[in-house]
């Protein structure tokens, strides 16, 4: 995505995009938003208002200080704002209330290497923020922590947050975390599992970015599998 693309065209895109949150069953009603970088500051969807009647001129257009144009900013404006400033590698910030990473955010739950997939967040676990009030400063903090070197993390009792570079990426990754953390639930189900170790999702999250930019897979060495610990 260029970010040269004027406001009109980004925010149909976002709107394009939040109704493929709730296609994918990944948001629903009025929760959840999304930003987008944009000028000197960023576009964000606006307050209380159901993707499906939203119009290009809905979209909120706000600068770092926290002034906007048009509607109310969604209530959510300070996390979205303070990760796309802390955050120069990420043009974008998703934020959704899906099922299951909430399920889990309530019992303020990390979700661990259970699954190498875990890795596409960036490391060795996707971290469960701590609970804050919503739309407060406290939470957009709590949040900037949890996101530390990862692009995905989940909100104490409240849902996730996930970055990319594009719309296409961070609706990608909130799939994924999503899809891992129903995964990890019915896993539980079963009895503790185990946790591949830290020297493994190197290797993982390693092998993830080489085929991100396009090299594959590195070729087989001498170097041997690291083995799972107990969790």
């Amino acid at each position: 995505m260029k970010l040269e693309l004027s406001k009109l065209e980004l925010s149909e895109q976002m709107i394009k995009t939040c109704l493929e949150m709730e296609t994918r069953d990944i948001n629903q009603g009025t929760s959840g938003n999304l930003s987008m970088r944009f000028n000197n500051g960023f576009l964000i969807t606006p307050s209380s208002m159901p993707y499906n009647e939203m119009k290009p001129e809905d979209i909120v257009e706000m600068d770092w200080e926290g002034k906007f144009i048009g509607k109310q900013p969604s209530s959510e404006w300070r996390f979205h704002r303070d990760i796309l400033k802390e955050r120069k590698d990420i043009n974008v910030v998703l934020h959704c209330h899906s099922i299951n990473a909430t399920a889990l955010s309530c019992h303020n739950k990390d979700i661990p290497a259970f699954h190498y997939i875990i890795g596409l967040a960036g490391g060795n676990n996707i971290r469960c923020a701590k609970y804050a009030t919503f739309g407060s400063q406290e939470l957009s903090d709590n949040a900037l922590i949890a996101l530390k070197d990862r692009l995905a993390c989940l909100l104490g009792h409240h849902g996730m947050i996930c970055l990319g570079k594009t719309f296409k990426e961070a609706l990608w990754l909130g799939s994924e975390v999503e899809a891992m953390s129903k995964i990890y639930i019915k896993a539980l189900s079963i009895g503790n599992t185990q946790i591949l170790s830290e020297k493994e999702m190197e290797k993982v999250v390693k092998q993830m970015e080489r085929m991100s930019y396009g090299k594959g897979p590195e070729p087989e060495g001498s170097e041997d599998i690291a083995r799972p610990k107990n969790g």
